[in-house]
């Protein structure tokens, strides 16, 4: 599957997405997206390639060891990453093809805005279980 930004400076693809798809509320999606939450999901770096723009990326550290990646052209962010670990951070709405698969879990809704309703499917105040 293919994604890019909203510019389509950068272009990328995965093979497979192989964690759970989910929507995080924590206040740095919140104010890194703009939005409610953000919907991720986790790609093993094997997993993953950049085609086109690579040297238009930029990227912020959000958090102590947690990088946020996006196009300095238009500014989407398109993954994140803790180094030394397996996989990225694929940020769903990126992708330009029907992954063909429903997220399974709201995360961090400890952090919910008072507005927000979301569908009926799970919500944690943290990490789900066993993460």
């Amino acid at each position: 599957m293919k994604g890019s930004c909203l510019c389509g400076a950068i272009v990328y693809e995965i093979d497979s997405i192989d964690t759970p798809i989910g929507h995080c509320h924590c206040r740095t999606c919140q104010k890194a997206h703009a939005a409610a939450f953000a919907t991720t999901a986790g790609v093993l770096r094997t997993h993953f390639r950049w085609l086109q723009g690579e040297e238009k990326l930029a990227a912020f550290e959000s958090s102590p060891g947690k990088l946020r990646h996006f196009c300095s052209v238009c500014g989407s962010h398109l993954v994140a990453e803790r180094l030394g670990q397996a996989n990225l951070i694929v940020r769903m709405a990126t992708l330009d093809e029907n992954p063909n698969v429903s997220p399974q879990l709201h995360i961090w809704t400890a952090h919910d805005q008072p507005w927000l309703a979301y569908e009926n499917i799970p919500g944690f105040p943290e990490w789900q279980p066993g993460r």
